[in-house]
């Protein structure tokens, strides 16, 4: 695993597989929200909102409750 190879690196997992893994060997990790969210407030991106509208079209699966968390932390 890419993880362990480098250390302090910041796995990308969506999987609840590989998140408990992941956190099982101590690794680092977000998820595709969570990278949307830092990308948003370090000003890569001016919004979230179209972003989620797209992932859901691409049949991205995150519960409504997950998507207004979301937006509520993006500040939309």
């Amino acid at each position: 695993m890419l993880g362990l190879e480098r250390p302090g690196s910041l796995l990308v997992l969506d999987d609840s597989l590989a998140r408990r893994v992941a956190e099982s060997l101590g690794l680092r990790f977000t998820g595709t929200l969570g990278l949307l969210l830092d990308a948003k407030h370090a000003g890569f991106i001016p919004a979230v909102r179209p972003l989620l509208d797209q992932l859901q079209e691409l049949r991205f699966r995150f519960a409504p409750h997950t998507r207004q968390a979301v937006l509520e932390l993006a500040g939309e």
